[in-house]
């Protein structure tokens, strides 16, 4: 038997969805987000339960109680229903329904009452009974045949979960309900008795009665609150009471043969038409058949509609390119074979083009075989390095790729893939210099859709309804994995040319969405641009001094040990300090420390944040910060840089992700070059381990003070855009400006105060978080932003109207019209709808700053090319471009890198480069 109560899960996926609406256009439409909150988990429900024989979808009915009778104040303290989650009822019923569960709302019994009755019948007649639930009260009907779970928080209580989350029997759960009360339906307790109070009373006596019966033994003041509450607990226990004898009868028919909620089947024509009038396109397509068929068969949908917030959010857009079931994918064994293809990928005017390797590493990579597609449902897959037992004989590979190299070298002859980036290494580590890639389906995701996943399978199923066959599929998982060189061809073939075929039609599917919008395409264009530079930069890689790091690592490891020392000594004993149980044991019981915060359990915090206080005031917390710092820094590089040398190169080559940030920011990896410390000396050190060859020197070029004069920019504050304009020292001026001083006055103190307030307002701080920050009070630190507002107006306008736009539109823009989509925006969860705000206001900010050095990557990279300089850009960070330059260049460079920075847009305040030489990396700044 398997129970939901509908009550507890409408109003947590009410609070847990965005806020979707059946027109996305149209604010003022039906709400939807509970809806579809609640069809997502009744058919996980189904999946994971599937042999559950009787279900029923539990709701409470309006009206009162048995308990309002007993208490006029039961659950008085209970905000209405909001109006949006009240619209969501009725279709809720409805949908439910039509997903074969019977839905059950009683007149006059609580859902939980409908529960209970329900479960103890299943019991008696031998069945297992799962209720889904995220109320904690319903955990005094555990048995060893009743089971509740909580789908959204993965939470299990069985016999042996509730003694370990609540430390007493389930039969003991009212009895421990009693003495908490429950805050939630209004019923008191008995005062400043809490969960682990209650817990040990009951280890302790056994019972309520018990403990009742010895109440004048209870010492204390929990005692002397007990005694008072002496008159009120048999109330309380009668209003938590689940009841299990309720009569249904109207409700559910032949208890307890239970035939009414026999578990039955879809409506399927019911439930189509219902999901395409609230939205659910995808959910609709999938009851019409549009999954994917399997074999050699592939399933096209038709044509779609453009995407709404729930396809996008949920899995689903029917979009494809092409009608049609029969796919043709050959096999290329033989050379008359491969001169069709080859004609053929001639003629074409896009060819989607795939390889199958050896590795994801794109430096090592070599190529297992290619395939091809050059229209809707053909391809064609050429083996070349395939070495199983029954692998056929292969085309030589170094004469297939000789004559492919004239095609995949001609700019003119157009080829897309999916993260083409990869696709040149490959063929760049066999001496191929590919050209004419001018579409990455995986880029097109990124710019119309940047808050859903980019590969190939999630967009082939999202938008064509398709779902071919995965990696895992064909060579497993783990340890048991194989080489793809080891797979069956005719297995391989298939997979590879689904691969090439869905690439196709995917792009098929986006560029047209891409096409009508300039500002969307000129994003896409500057991405693409982007992925051929970054191919250059991670080419290049950057040298690394490995002796100088091998030193680093062992100064490091001496002074670790020595902070290990000294913790232990002012711990007064030796302990593991990456032990957070250990650490708490001797801050809170042995040292006394404060308390800053509790985790979720109830147990003092020693996370980062706890540290970071409790180093303000004793010696302890610092040395553990500081060491953990540090095993950081040697772990993570100083330890493992110089293995990562390829040893090919002698250099380090990072992988920049480009459709990863939302915001459009560049990701580092393998090694993350862009996370390395610069605040502590030691985390500078390991910058100096990053030199230039012989002859050559190191150069940064970094964007000055970026993001705040796109804040200006955005804004068109006057104060601020003056600022900038007139050249003057911004953070100094707005101290100026703030604490009411001439320019000229302001201390350097005020100076740091205006930078934490400039860079923590377009970030969204509040003045809590100001006030943590500078360690001031609250009423201070909501002065300076008063003061900061009142003297940047601008400021303050744009963040309100972009508020109440990102509101209206669900996304922003940056500058140049990247969108970044803030599916929050609307939440009625209140922390939820309070970051996507922060979001919104910062994201335009840090997107135009992204798009800006991406530009600037394309212009230096231009001119590098244009000029025929032996300069090398090797790393992209943040706001920052490092270059590897001969001394013979460094004037050259010096000049034309930050002219042509500061001219890839124009603002409304000037953009500033700072260039900066030296032998390595950190004394390049």
């Amino acid at each position: 038997m398997l129970l939901v109560d509908g009550s507890s899960y409408l109003y947590r996926a009410y609070h847990a969805m965005p806020d979707l609406r059946a027109d996305p256009a149209d604010r003022a439409s039906q709400p939807t987000g509970a809806i579809r909150g609640m069809i997502n988990m009744l058919n996980s429900l189904r999946k994971d339960y599937p042999e559950a024989q009787h279900v029923a979808c539990v709701f409470d009915a309006s009206g009162p109680t048995f308990r309002d009778d007993i208490y006029p104040d039961y659950k008085a303290q209970r905000a209405p229903m909001p109006d949006d989650l009240r619209s969501q009822i009725e279709p809720i019923h409805e949908v439910v329904r039509l997903m074969g569960w019977p839905v059950l709302a009683v007149p006059g019994v609580e859902a939980d009452d409908v529960i209970g009755t329900l479960a103890k019948a299943g019991e008696a007649q031998g069945l297992d009974v799962i209720i889904s639930s995220g109320d904690k009260d319903l955990a005094q009907l555990v048995t060893p045949a009743i089971t509740i779970i909580d789908t959204m928080s993965g939470k299990r209580r069985d016999l042996a979960g509730v003694q370990a989350e609540f430390g007493v029997a389930a039969s003991q759960m009212l009895d421990y309900q009693t003495l908490v009360g429950d805050s939630v339906d209004n019923v008191p307790g008995v005062d400043k008795v809490g969960p682990k109070t209650a817990a040990k009373w009951l280890n302790e006596y056994g019972s309520l009665d018990a403990i009742v019966a010895q109440a004048d033994k209870v010492k204390g003041a929990a005692g002397e609150n007990l005694r008072k509450a002496l008159d009120w607990l048999p109330i309380g226990r009668q209003l938590l009471h689940i009841r299990t004898d309720c009569d249904l009868a109207g409700h559910v028919d032949g208890l307890p043969a239970l035939d009414s909620i026999a578990a039955g089947a879809e409506q399927t024509g019911a439930l189509a038409d219902f999901y395409e009038k609230y939205g659910f396109r995808t959910l609709a397509k999938a009851l019409q058949g549009g999954g994917a068929a399997g074999g050699s068969q592939s399933s096209r949908a038709a044509a779609g509609a453009a995407p709404s917030p729930q396809d996008d959010l949920f899995g689903g857009l029917p979009a494809s390119s092409h009608v049609g079931d029969a796919v043709d994918y050959e096999t290329v064994l033989t050379w008359p074979q491969f001169d069709a293809w080859l004609a053929r990928i001639e003629q074409a005017d896009l060819t989607a083009l795939d390889t199958e390797t050896t590795s994801l590493d794109e430096m090592k990579a070599r190529i297992v075989g290619l395939s091809l597609s050059v229209a809707p449902g053909q391809a064609a897959y050429i083996p070349l390095a395939h070495s199983g037992p029954d692998a056929p004989e292969q085309l030589p590979i170094d004469e297939v790729l000789a004559r492919l190299k004239p095609w995949l070298e001609n700019s003119a002859r157009q080829k897309l893939g999916q993260h083409v980036k990869y696709d040149r290494h490959v063929f760049a580590n066999h001496g191929i210099q590919v050209a004419g890639f001018v579409h990455d389906t995986m880029l097109q995701s990124y710019v119309l859709e940047v808050h859903r996943p980019h590969g190939l399978a999630s967009l082939a199923e999202r938008h064509l309804g398709r779902k071919g066959v995965s990696y895992e599929d064909l060579c497993g998982k783990g340890a048991h994995q194989i080489p793809f060189a080891q797979v069956p061809v005719d297995k391989a073939a298939h997979y590879a040319c689904e691969d090439a075929d869905q690439t196709l039609d995917v792009h098929l599917a986006l560029w047209p969405k891409l096409a009508q919008d300039e500002r969307l395409r000129g994003i896409y264009e500057l991405e693409i641009a982007t992925s051929e530079v970054l191919f250059k930069v991670e080419r290049n890689g950057v040298l690394i001094d490995a002796d100088q790091l091998r030193q680093q690592s062992h100064d490091l490891g001496q002074r670790i040990l020595a902070l290990e020392q000294e913790a232990h000594a002012l711990a007064g004993q030796p302990f593991n300090l990456g032990s957070p149980k250990q650490i708490g044991e001797i801050f809170f019981t042995k040292l006394g420390l404060p308390v800053v915060k509790k985790t979720a359990t109830g147990a003092p915090s020693t996370d980062e944040e706890v540290l970071e206080k409790l180093a303000e005031d004793y010696p302890l917390p610092a040395r553990i910060l500081e060491h953990r710092g540090l095993s950081k820094l040697k772990g993570t590089y100083t330890d493992k840089l110089p293995l990562m040398v390829d040893p090919a190169t002698g250099r380090v080559h990072t992988h920049y992700a480009q459709a990863v940030a939302v915001t459009g920011r560049l990701s580092s990896n393998d090694p993350n070059l862009q996370n390395i410390p610069i605040r502590t000396p030691e985390g500078r050190r390991i910058r100096e381990a990053f030199i230039a060859a012989p002859g050559h020197v190191i150069v940064s070029a970094d964007y000055s003070q970026i993001e705040l004069r796109i804040m200006a920019h955005l804004s068109d504050d006057a104060a601020l855009l003056a600022a900038f304009t007139e050249g003057l020292d911004v953070h100094r001026a707005t101290a100026a400006e703030v604490f009411g001083v001439e320019v000229a006055q302001v201390s350097s103190e005020q100076r740091r105060y205006a930078k934490v307030i400039n860079f923590g307002l377009i970030y969204g701080m509040s003045a809590f978080g100001l006030a943590r920050n500078l360690g001031i009070d609250n009423t201070a630190a909501r002065n300076y932003i008063e003061r900061y507002f009142e003297r940047y107006p601008g400021v303050k306008r744009y963040m309100d109207e972009t508020k109440l736009s990102a509101k209206s539109k669900g996304y922003v823009e940056t500058v140049f019209g990247r969108r970044l989509y803030l599916p929050e925006i609307n939440s009625p969860n209140g922390p939820r709808r309070s970051g996507a705000e922060r979001a919104a206001i910062n994201a335009p900010m840090q997107g135009t700053a992204a798009d800006l050095i991406k530009k600037s990557m394309l212009a230096v990279q231009s001119a590098l090319q244009k000029e025929k300089r032996a300069t090398r850009m090797i790393m992209q960070v943040h706001d920052e471009l490092v270059f590897e330059v001969p001394e013979a260049e460094v004037d050259w460079v010096k000049g034309e890198v930050p002219r042509l920075m500061a001219g890839v847009a124009e603002l409304k305040v000037p953009l500033l480069a700072e260039v900066g030489v030296g032998p390595n990396w950190e004394q390049a700044h």
